[in-house]
């Protein structure tokens, strides 16, 4: 049965020719047959009856028929398992009774009007069905059957009119077809592997004085209309800006909503790297540019949809009225290897939570009459069943409750499910949203990189496994990158080198209809990515700049910092001590020999103890734990692989004097947030990534007399400077003769 609802192109199987060579058939048995009937008094001379009387049929017509033959038999048998058979019958009994095939579609529009939901309903998704499990079943051949004979674009079902010839130019025009018809010649895909950007133009971001957007190529900012719909589908355009009003935004045309739907409908490369997020109380710009990058994405999915039902439906009619085969042009490649067209990255289920209720919400209510498995996604993406962190516990007796101590960000942030192993597919028919859905029936996978990492490392141990879904992405987002870098930044730029990649397997695909540069291994030249963070890294940096490589260009937001110096509430004297380094492969080994032979001696002849090292990479973290372990300092560690047991009795340790340094890491303290007492002295080997971390450690010095903390960096440090000490002191700090700078 599943191959026989699969016969559809599209985004399933290839069709069955087998099909039409029966209906072919029936049509030759329907001409002999009708030569035997006799011709009513009211027909034409050539013996065809005319077209007012073929409305209405007279008794004379209706005798006429004979009983039902054994052929009649035996293909109503055949039409009760087989739909394709069913159909050649229903068409054959219709041309029979004289009916015209104009009222024959009627007919079978206003017949199968109600198939979708009813399939929908009966047979998609049970709540047993495997995560990732590759093998279609029967449910979902049939539902996307009916879904390309019913499903169709909004300007089709809502106008009632014909508006092909106009809708043609529109479409042709509109920057989704425009990208993705484009074919690159192998010189330009040449150019691209190797080629420099240069940002040649800059605009004024919304509500941020002190950033702006940088872009290549031409600049598309400056002749946008603001009131234009930005080829989106009416449907969903007006439902979000309903959604707006019901949200008190007062102009949406000049909101951030808007502005930022517009970098992402140029189709290119987009860096934002000064993205406030929730937990940091940027709830408002957080969510209007989530809002904007789901509509992109649901614009996508919906217009891709929309194209390949249309060319199903020429390519149904060229195969039923003409005896030839269907030439294919490049007009009908207009489909990938596989059907999923986003993926969205993030680190946390609890934002996953976020983003795919929001989705829900901007879905148009048309198509999410009935939401599949959304009880089970709550269920394993909420905060039930998550059981209470044991952190609170671990604290020494003499401590203060945890709980009252951690900051509002932290609470924000790790308040709800902090599972960071998740891959959720998610499909979207013509009146339903399906979560869970099969990865390669799915048309958005919303994912953490760690799980699918772990679905890379399935195919070592297993070589049936493969995840082809990753091949035809064409929008990847990554949000909160800032917390995916304190994860394992490995992990997402694994998947990212695996996107786009020839298949393993044909997965059903009709090959007539992959297009071009999807066959010629280009597809990585028409990804977008949209990378969201709230801060920029090297790593970022090099994702965007080696492995972002979309012919379209890019665009990317640059910002000056004032600094987070002023948060510092305590009379510290704060010692910034640069270290020279040749080149970016040099820093490690000279901020180890910088730190060995001109810090590390002063903290060892010191009597006092109370030194906290603060290190950013655990790497760094690795190097001066082995060093100091040869030199038999005294000192314990607070690192994210750290024991509990051994968290309570290090901080214990260091609070009593009994170890007079401690080595404590940015991750360790991202994930746990403990005040660590005890401080006399405080040193930076390396600066925090995330700027609010510094005041944060420095306010947790005690004592009031020379009080000072050490800060080490070099030239190459410039992102995280520049966050910390603002972007006019770190460039006067990079380019001035002298290595040593103050700040009282």
């Amino acid at each position: 049965m599943g191959k026989q609802f699969g016969k559809k192109t599209g985004f399933k199987r290839p069709k069955n020719p087998g099909k039409f060579e029966l209906t072919r058939c029936s049509k030759k048995s329907r001409r002999v047959e009708e030569e035997k009937i006799p011709h009513s008094p009211s027909s034409t001379s050539s013996g065809e009856l005319s077209e007012e009387e073929n409305g209405s049929l007279s008794p004379v017509e209706e005798i006429a028929y004979k009983e039902p033959s054994t052929y009649d038999k035996l293909l109503n048998m055949l039409g009760s398992s087989s739909k394709s058979v069913n159909d050649a019958n229903k068409l054959r009994q219709r041309q029979e009774e004289g009916k015209s095939d104009t009222e024959e579609d009627e007919d079978d529009d206003s017949e199968s009007s109600s198939l979708p939901e009813k399939v929908d309903n009966d047979t998609e998704g049970s709540d047993d069905e495997s995560l990732g499990d590759k093998t279609e079943d029967q449910s979902e051949d049939a539902e996307t059957e009916s879904e390309k004979e019913i499903s169709g674009s909004d300007e089709e079902h809502d106008s009632g009119i014909d508006e092909e010839s106009a809708s043609e130019a529109a479409i042709s025009e509109s920057p989704f077809n425009k990208h993705l018809t484009h074919n690159l010649s192998k010189k330009e895909v040449d150019d691209l592997s190797t080629k420099k950007w240069k940002y040649e133009w800059k605009v004024p971001t919304i509500g941020m004085s002190n950033c702006w957007w940088v872009g290549t190529g031409e600049c598309f900012l400056k002749d946008v209309d603001v009131k234009a719909s930005y080829d989106m589908k009416p449907k969903l355009y007006q439902h979000w800006l309903d959604v707006y009003k019901t949200s008190s935004g007062s102009d949406f045309h000049s909101s951030k909503e808007k502005f930022f739907f517009t970098l992402c409908n140029s189709h290119r490369d987009i860096l934002h790297c000064n993205k406030k997020p929730f937990y940091l109380r940027g709830l408002e710009e957080d969510s209007s540019i989530r809002d904007a990058y789901i509509m992109h994405s649901l614009n996508h999915v919906f217009k891709t949809r929309d194209l390949v039902i249309k060319n199903d439906t020429k390519v149904a009619k060229h195969q039923k009225n003409a005896q030839d085969d269907m030439p294919y042009d490049d007009v009908l490649r207009d489909q990938g290897f596989t059907r999923p067209k986003v993926l969205i990255m993030l680190p946390l289920a609890s934002t996953a939570l976020r983003v795919v209720k929001r989705l829900i919400q901007l879905t148009p209510s048309a198509h999410k009459a009935n939401i599949e498995h959304l009880d089970r996604f709550y269920k394993e993406f909420g905060t039930e069943g998550v059981e209470d962190s044991k952190e609170e516990t671990e604290a020494p007796r003499s401590a203060k409750p945890q709980k009252s101590s951690k900051p509002s960000d932290f609470q924000s942030l790790f308040g709800g499910n902090n599972n960071d192993h998740f891959v959720v597919g998610i499909k979207f028919t013509r009146r339903s949203i399906k979560l869970y859905s099969d990865f390669y029936s799915s048309d958005i996978i919303v994912a953490s990189p760690l799980g699918l990492t772990t679905k890379l490392g399935q195919i070592d141990r297993d070589k049936s496994k493969d995840v082809d879904y990753l091949s035809s992405i064409e929008v990847l987002v990554i949000d909160y990158a800032e917390v995916i870098a304190m994860q394992n930044w490995l992990h997402l730029s694994t998947v990212v080198k695996q996107l786009n990649l020839i298949p393993s397997k044909q997965h059903g695909t009709d090959i007539m209809r992959i297009r071009h540069w999807n066959l010629d291994g280009y597809a990585r030249f028409y990804r977008q990515t949209i990378l969201l963070s709230s801060y920029l890294n090297p790593d970022m940096n090099a994702l965007f700049n080696n492995q972002c490589v979309n012919y379209q260009g890019k665009v990317k937001l640059e910002c000056e910092y004032k600094g987070v110096l002023p948060k510092v509430l305590l009379q510290v004297q704060q010692i910034y001590q640069r270290f020279g380094a040749d080149s970016v492969t040099d820093i490690d080994d000279a901020r180890l020999e910088y730190f060995s032979k001109k810090v590390f001696p002063k903290i060892k002849d010191s009597i006092q103890g109370g030194t906290m090292i603060f290190i950013s990479s655990y790497f760094e973290f690795v190097r001066i734990r082995n060093f100091i372990k040869s030199e038999d300092a005294s000192f314990c560690i607070l690192s994210e692989y750290t024991k509990p047991s051994d968290i309570s009795r290090a901080r214990v340790w260091f609070f009593e004097g009994k170890r007079k340094i401690l080595l404590y890491t940015e991750r360790m303290h991202f994930y746990h947030r403990y005040k660590i007492r005890g401080i006399k002295n405080l040193l930076f080997y390396s600066l925090p990534e995330r700027k609010e971390f510094y005041p944060e450690i420095v306010n947790m010095l005690e004592g009031s007399d020379n009080v000072t903390t050490t800060t080490l960096f070099s030239r190459f440090d410039q992102l995280r400077l520049e966050r910390i000490v603002g972007t006019a002191n770190a460039k006067r700090m990079a380019k001035s003769e002298k290595d040593v700078f103050v700040f009282c």
